[in-house]
């Protein structure tokens, strides 16, 4: 007879683990907002990723596969490199830059005077919606 953790469906949040604490396939994609589906995906293009697996294979994710992931992720998805590219940088043990002639898709990265103005430009936007918060939650209240 073991208690059932919390769900959020009923207004509770659930404890936070430890961040040493494995984790499973579920977790990580919740956490890194990445579908199960990739996460398996990337762990066939990716020998370095090595998740436990227990009975069923069920996977546990330790704290270094998480950063991993993570680093993987904003290769892929942020800075637009390909999987090959990844491959070749996690390979090399370098990912300072493209290796090999690799270079990454998408638009070169803005200047940084180009990013401090949208820095500033969401910071206001934030702002300004925050006050409208504060605003509602008067009304509300």
């Amino acid at each position: 007879m073991s208690e059932e953790l919390p769900t959020e469906a009923e207004g509770r949040a659930r404890p936070r683990k430890a961040p040493t604490a494995f984790r499973t396939i579920s977790e990580v994609a919740d956490d890194l907002h990445i579908p199960q589906h990739v996460l398996r995906f990337w762990e066939s293009k990716f020998l370095q990723l090595k998740p436990l697996k227990r009975g069923g294979g069920r996977r546990y994710y330790r704290p270094e596969d998480i950063a991993l992931l993570r680093r993987i992720s904003d290769l892929l998805y942020t800075q637009g490199y390909t999987i090959k590219g990844v491959q070749r940088l996690l390979r090399d043990g370098t990912d300072e830059g493209p290796q090999g002639g690799e270079l990454p898709l998408g638009d070169p990265p803005p200047p940084p005077a180009a990013e401090e103005q949208e820095t500033a430009a969401l910071r206001a936007a934030l702002a300004e919606l925050e006050a409208i918060a504060g605003e509602l939650r008067l009304l509300a209240g």
